[in-house]
């Protein structure tokens, strides 16, 4: 199964910045399964004003946000709940950045992370479906929902994207 998951930070890398927070969508026809988690910043960590700004989560609002290891639990047994068929297969705008995030947090939480080892990302995808390899942003304009980065929204917006790519080229996705 996909799930698409967006991350928002107050900076470029877990452990030295935090995450504000991240959404999880389930991709499917209807893309109304979703989870939202807001964690507090990590102790000792930096926080990069112009990054935390992007979200609009003041640090007097981020430091009431639950514990992380409590939305990380609620999310694995989240993901369990709604994964229909093998692995659970995170895709994503920017892996690099958002996955780095959820790896981090779910080691640190969980001891493991429930998306695996890697990610896919839709730009990649979508570039091979049109055989050019810098043809990796134009697909964003297929998104139905607005980029807002509320990390729901944004991912949603992520799959239904990837939603259409799909259906215009005839692309069997996992779980669908």
């Amino acid at each position: 199964m996909l799930f698409s998951i967006d991350v928002e930070s107050d900076g470029p890398c877990p452990g030295l910045y935090s995450m504000i927070s991240f959404g999880a969508v389930m991709v499917d026809q209807d893309l109304k399964t979703s989870f939202y988690g807001k964690v507090r910043p990590l102790p000792g960590a930096s926080r990069s004003e112009v990054a935390a700004n992007i979200s609009g989560v003041s640090l007097v609002e981020h430091m009431s946000y639950p514990d992380a290891s409590d939305v990380f639990f609620e999310f694995e047994k989240w993901l369990l709940k709604h994964n229909r068929d093998g692995k659970p297969v995170m895709v994503s705008d920017n892996p690099a950045f958002d996955w780095q995030f959820m790896n981090y947090y779910s080691h640190m939480t969980l001891g493991r992370n429930p998306l695996g080892f890697s990610a896919r990302r839709i730009g990649d995808f979508y570039a091979g479906l049109r055989k050019d390899f810098f043809a990796a942003s134009a697909w964003k304009k297929s998104r139905k929902t607005a980029h807002d980065h509320n990390p729901v929204n944004d991912a949603k917006g992520n799959a239904e994207a990837l939603l259409q790519m799909a259906k215009t080229h005839g692309i069997k996705l996992p779980g669908m």
